[in-house]
């Protein structure tokens, strides 16, 4: 007798019976993975991005020419060791390579170099001030244009004009402080205007606060602004400035910030126009104000205020997508020879060698002031670049302006008979050492 066709038994009727089982499983199913999706999609595509990342990472450094400095590829950073953990790399706007992360561009040693310095004649750049023309004005000894700046474990990349010009193409460049930092900027125009043509750049300067130079062919600039306290100050005139009673103005960085905005690079600095005793006048209110409220501080807090007020102001102006941020640490003077074993009552002036002491700072304060700046940046929200040129600085008291250079006003009898007496050493030849200031400013930009 022959098997029953049972639909009970029917293997057909079973797998039918199955599907129809099984089928509000797989929809179940289905709408829990798009929901998972939905919910920590970003996540699984941060993660396989990264994934993709260390790869291409490890390609290129695998291709990189020059496995210390590379200056043919893209870089991501981490953001600093102090910020919180698990924050995803990032790569910030202009860079295009990186340092070795356990290299310190600002430890090293100056190496004479006469093959590849200086990177410009002082006859070639028409716009270095006649403040800042050592040779033209009679120096005569050149040796301070000789020397390059050596980091301990690295080396910095070549200063590439061609490169800055093209990353500067359709940007704004500003440089915003004191005269010190107009010697950055005029350097930085030194180092770049040879490669554009007569007709194709132009110097516009006036006696306001700002100075353009301006790169027809790249619809770009480079600027300096004058804001030796970058807060609102009694000593803001670009040209009428020499105020012994100096007075700054409490929460008034946007008076001169208003000027700033829409720049896509900013070097800021401010130092030495602070240090004028143990405290500081701050104004309370308005310098149009009727009887002005005055408040002492002390040197160390008035800086301080300041810092609090640049860290805001590029906190809320600067995208951090697409600008960048630099300061520019202490430029060092010297004034007293005592500091470096010279003899007593002498200065910057005839020197012409640096200071070869590896552990030589000069002024204690830089250290204070230099420690009031990592605290108020530590805390920033932005990414500020920081140009330690202080100690590098601090070994060349061979490369001030001493009495090489157009004078203010008329020599006395007396000072002609002792150029001691009204030598410069604040400011810098250029060529010079700003230079150096402007390739550690160009290795922070491209290769962090």
């Amino acid at each position: 007798m022959k098997a029953s066709l049972s639909s009970s038994t029917s293997p057909v009727n079973q797998m039918v019976r199955k599907a129809r089982i099984s089928t509000p499983f797989i929809f179940t199913l289905l709408a829990f993975i798009i929901f998972v999706a939905i919910l920590y999609g970003q996540d699984l595509s941060c993660t396989f991005s990264h994934f993709n990342y260390d790869k291409n990472l490890q390609t290129l450094d695998n291709s990189s020419p020059n496995p210390k400095i590379h200056s043919n590829f893209g870089e991501i950073v981490m953001k600093e060791k102090k910020k919180q953990k698990g924050r995803k790399e990032k790569k910030l706007p202009f860079a295009i390579g990186k340092t070795p992360e356990n290299c310190d561009i600002f430890d090293g040693k100056w190496v004479r170099d006469t093959e590849n310095k200086p990177l410009y004649e002082e006859w070639e750049c028409p716009y270095i001030q006649p403040q800042l023309t050592c040779q033209e004005h009679g120096r005569p000894d050149r040796d301070y244009q000789f020397w390059r700046w050596q980091p301990n474990a690295c080396d910095l990349p070549k200063f590439n004009a061609t490169l800055m010009l093209e990353a500067l193409r359709g940007k704004r460049m500003l440089f915003v402080g004191d005269s010190l930092n107009r010697g950055q900027y005029v350097s930085m125009i030194c180092l770049l205007h040879r490669l554009v043509p007569e007709e194709g750049k132009v110097m516009e300067s006036s006696y306001s606060s700002l100075t353009v130079f301006r790169l027809k062919d790249y619809n770009a600039t480079i600027e300096f602004y004058w804001a030796p306290f970058l807060l609102e100050s009694n000593s803001d005139d670009a040209v009428i400035h020499r105020i012994s009673d100096r007075i700054v103005r409490k929460g008034s960085i946007d008076t001169h910030g208003k000027f700033w905005k829409g720049a896509d690079i900013v070097v800021f600095n401010t130092y030495l126009w602070w240090m004028t005793g143990l405290e500081f006048k701050i104004l309370k209110g308005s310098f149009k104000d009727g009887e002005q409220e005055i408040e002492m501080l002390s040197t160390e807090d008035a800086y301080r205020m300041a810092m609090k007020s640049v860290v805001k102001w590029v906190e809320r102006n600067m995208d951090p997508n697409k600008t960048r941020a630099f300061f520019t640490s202490m430029s060092p003077t010297h004034a007293k020879s005592i500091d470096w074993g010279g003899e007593e009552g002498g200065n910057c002036y005839n020197q012409t060698t640096m200071i070869k002491d590896p552990n030589y700072w000069g002024s204690d304060s830089r250290k204070t002031i230099m420690q009031v700046i990592g605290e108020e940046f530590s805390k920033s929200k932005a990414h500020i670049s920081f140009l330690n040129i202080t100690q590098l600085s601090s070994y060349r008291k061979d490369a001030h302006t001493q009495i090489y250079k157009k004078q203010w006003s008329p020599l006395t009898p007396e000072q002609k008979a002792n150029p001691k007496s009204y030598a410069d050493c604040v400011h810098w030849c250029l060529p010079g050492l700003q230079d150096t200031w402007n390739e550690l400013l160009f290795t922070k930009l491209f290769y962090p």
